[in-house]
């Protein structure tokens, strides 16, 4: 599979009258290290901006913890780079060292997960809520349907395991996904509203999964909107030796984490989105900023390799978000469903 899944666009739309490309550099921050959709986000982000000519520096920590997270921001500020683009563990609590951070004159975009929008200019966001929760949703239904059960009618018992309630992008995704449940599948039964998580941890993710099929044997559907979570649910219901036909699982993770599993007969569903593009555009926004560009709402931007983008304001994700012109939020085009049909056509 081609780097960029988007038909490429080679419109120049800009110049670049304060900085060099050469000049600059961009801290990208993923919520953790060694993961492996942080990991090819960054191959992206690395392959791209080698192509524009600027320097991307990837800085993170293995340990998934918010003050390591503000470690990282804080060392990025010590190195004086021009930009930073970071996915947050917490919705709110970078906020602070991401406006000194700005104070200082370094530019700040987010992508993948945000912090609030006072604290960042531009969010590269891979769908609303609603797009997301209900694509989690209508996955672990083609797959529950695929082994028999009737979602309109049974009673189907279910769960949401991810990393924490803290992250804004998964709590959002799976609040609507329970409000698009209530709406459409009032038998389905959540036997744990509270949700289970694991703090994007791969040890405590396996943990995790065998202890919801320990408490729950009767369960239908796991639903993991995280890509630690759903390796470890998969791994967990290899270990109890179950499949598929056993209980559903369904996610997000890159298909790379997951594909063993498919084939295997551990999972029957599955959904991603370019997550290299993902970085590269995060990235590119934050290169853009420090170059002397101002980005604002309404804004559309042409994206060598990718193509043309939109700034849309900050309300697309939280109708209660803080606006301003120069705040705004930039959406995926697309996101992908993985099977046994077409998992191996993805290299990432």
């Amino acid at each position: 599979m081609k780097l960029f899944t988007i038909i490429f666009c080679f419109a120049m739309w800009f110049s670049f009258p304060t900085a060099r490309a050469g000049e600059i550099t961009v801290a990208f921050i993923p919520k953790v290290t060694g993961n492996s959709f942080f990991e090819t986000a960054n191959e992206g982000a690395q392959r791209f901006s080698e192509r524009i000519g600027f320097r991307v520096e990837y800085m993170g920590s293995p340990a998934a913890v918010v003050e390591n997270q503000i470690d990282v921001v804080r060392a990025a500020m010590e190195r004086k780079v021009d930009a930073i683009c970071i996915s947050s563990l917490d919705a709110t609590a970078l906020d602070d060292v991401l406006v000194e951070a700005r104070q200082a004159g370094i530019k700040v975009t987010t992508w993948d997960s945000d912090v609030s929008a006072h604290a960042r200019s531009v969010m590269v966001s891979q769908g609303t809520p609603d797009i997301l929760g209900v694509m989690l949703v209508n996955m672990g239904v083609q797959s529950l349907t695929a082994r028999g059960k009737n979602p309109k009618t049974d009673p189907i018992r279910y769960a949401w395991h991810y990393s924490q309630a803290q992250t804004a992008d998964q709590n959002s995704w799976c609040q609507a996904g329970k409000n698009y449940i209530r709406a459409n599948y009032p038998n389905w039964i959540n036997v744990a509203p509270e949700n289970y998580y694991s703090e994007q941890d791969i040890a405590k993710a396996l943990a995790v999964g065998e202890y919801i099929l320990e408490t729950h044997p009767d369960i239908d559907l796991i639903i993991c909107n995280d890509s630690t979570a759903l390796p470890g649910q998969c791994q967990a219901l290899e270990n109890f030796g179950l499949s598929k036909d056993d209980v559903t699982i369904t996610g997000f993770s890159a298909p790379s984490a997951i594909r063993d599993y498919c084939h295997a007969g551990i999972i029957e569903r599955w959904g991603l989105w370019d997550n290299q593009v993902q970085g590269a555009l995060g990235c590119y926004l934050a290169y853009l900023l420090a170059s002397g560009k101002s980005i604002t709402v309404g804004d559309s931007i042409d994206v060598p390799e990718i193509g043309t983008v939109v700034v849309l304001p900050n309300r697309v994700l939280d109708p209660d978000a803080y606006t301003a012109p120069d705040s705004g939020v930039v959406l995926l085009p697309e996101r992908l469903e993985f099977t046994v049909e077409n998992v191996n056509a993805y290299s990432f």
